[in-house]
């Protein structure tokens, strides 16, 4: 991932906002420049700032498409946008060669494992699941911390400004406790999803008093409002292969306590097209569906478990990138669609992927669903683009904060720069993103008003700090799990 351990090209100017920091007045960069000296890794002020002459791509139908416009933002908050915009003194950020959009919203990610990035092999002893089980039974809390840290800052660098963190290896509270403060420290929105762990038997339960204990603090890990608590849930199997009456029972109890406490739950279904149907049944038959439920793959779905999602009102997240690399197959995300359902997109884990690049993502999506459909026009790219976006939001239920780039929505914004040779000569700014943008063309990423990256560089976290941090614990649980 070249991108992301470029360090030199990262480092390099780091104490400021980057080369593009001329662009901001520079009673702001001192500013910045003096909480950063003040206190190591703490998160820049939230800033006042207009971004000023972009190609404004607001996701949101009633204010549509700005060409040559401005965004106004204010203690965290988007207070206009439109053209000309008057807000004098206000530090201005130069848009010119540049598309502004809401920031990327991924719904379904197992940030742990991003460190075990390509190792997941070409044999079955050395596939996916071997290696994450293997190395997840020996990961300590400090290892937890490094792994989503890492996963975290690929996110900002990426774009992504939300995500939904299906933490899947909690092995004890201090473990939960540790991923969460990787989350709180880099800035970023997330939903953080409380699930089992690697290797843990049937028999055997997610610590619901232990989610009850973190929803009772929440306070004291939300990083104020940042971050919300969810639930990784494992569901009750399928019609046709039910788990077995003690785990069913647990898993209901582990749900009805999950909507007891108003947390969303997320579950993975249906994981292969070659599977067979029976899964989305089991659920919808026993009610388990719901707005607040996420449901994730959902490949071997059949038409008439289709239409019982769209009933229940569950959105569907698919991860084209994960399903492709593993050979669950093709995504159905038209499919989905075409029976009213809401659809999202994510990541699902860069073991995988290798990249957490949604705009790849997006490309993937959109290439696949066309050539199943034999159909150049299947899926526009505004519509791939809708996905990660305010259909992020939807599927999240934080579409009233996020999502869209409306006046009285949190800032969580990116500046893509179109200022490089494969984006410089400006054609359809939708089609640009989907097909050509990557990382490293994200110049400014804005999370609840807050700048964290500016000049395609980090503004608080350090790159050799993050990176040397991951090498380090990925060493040692290589180590300890004896895995070459």
């Amino acid at each position: 991932m070249r991108d992301l351990l470029d360090r030199r090209s990262f480092v390099t100017g780091l104490v400021g906002l980057g080369a593009a920091g001329s662009m901001i007045a520079s009673s702001e960069l001192e500013a910045g420049a003096q909480e950063r000296r003040g206190a190591t890794g703490a998160l820049p002020a939230r800033a006042e700032f207009l971004i000023r002459d972009a190609y404004i791509l607001t996701m949101d139908p009633t204010l549509g498409d700005i060409p040559h416009g401005d965004v106004h933002v204010r203690n965290g908050q988007i207070v206009d946008v439109g053209r000309n915009l008057q807000a004098p003194g206000v530090a201005t950020i130069d848009g010119r060669r540049a598309i502004v959009l809401p920031g990327l919203i991924d719904t379904h990610w197992h940030m742990w494992t991003t460190y075990l990035r390509c190792l997941a092999g070409d044999t079955p002893e050395k596939g996916y699941f071997p290696v994450t089980a293997a190395c997840g039974q020996v990961m300590t809390p400090d290892d937890m911390y490094h792994g989503t840290r890492l996963a975290a800052a690929e996110a900002i660098y990426s774009g992504i400004t939300t995500v939904s963190d299906n933490c899947h290896n909690i092995r004890s509270h201090d473990h939960a406790v540790a991923d969460i403060r990787a989350l709180k420290e880099t800035g970023t929105r997330a939903r953080w999803n409380y699930g089992a762990f690697r290797g843990m038997p049937d028999s055997q339960g997610i610590d619901m008093g232990d989610v009850e204990a973190l929803q009772r603090d929440w306070k004291n890990y939300s990083n104020d409002g940042l971050l919300t608590l969810g639930l990784a849930w494992g569901g009750v199997g399928s019609t046709r292969s039910p788990r077995p009456k003690e785990a069913v029972e647990r898993a209901r109890r582990e749900f009805e306590t999950a909507r007891g406490l108003g947390i969303p739950i997320a579950v993975h279904l249906s994981g292969r097209e070659n599977s067979g149907p029976g899964e989305v049944e089991a659920h919808a038959n026993g009610n388990f569906l719901g707005k607040d439920v996420v449901l994730i793959h959902v490949l071997s779905a059949s038409p008439e478990e289709m239409r019982m999602v769209a009933a229940g009102g569950s959105p569907i997240s698919v991860s084209p990138g994960s399903e492709l690399r593993i050979g669950y197959g093709l995504t159905k995300a038209c499919d989905f669609m075409d029976a009213g359902i809401l659809v999202c997109v994510s990541v699902d884990s860069v073991p995988l992927t290798g990249t957490a690049s949604l705009f790849g993502i997006l490309k993937l999506l959109r290439n696949a669903e066309n050539a199943k459909a034999y159909n150049e026009f299947k899926i526009s790219a505004r519509r791939a683009l809708q996905m990660a976006t305010i259909d992020g939001a939807r599927a999240l239920g934080i579409a009233d904060q996020v999502g869209s780039l409306t006046p009285g929505k949190r800032a969580d914004l990116i500046m893509v720069s179109t200022n490089v040779v494969t984006m410089g000569v400006f054609t359809d700014p939708t089609h640009m993103l989907v097909e050509a943008a990557e990382p490293s063309n994200v110049d400014t990423v804005v999370v609840d008003g807050r700048i964290l990256k500016r000049g395609g560089k980090f503004t608080a976290l350090v790159p050799d700090d993050v990176i040397d941090g991951a090498s380090a614990s990925l060493k040692a649980v290589r180590e300890r799990a004896n895995w070459s």
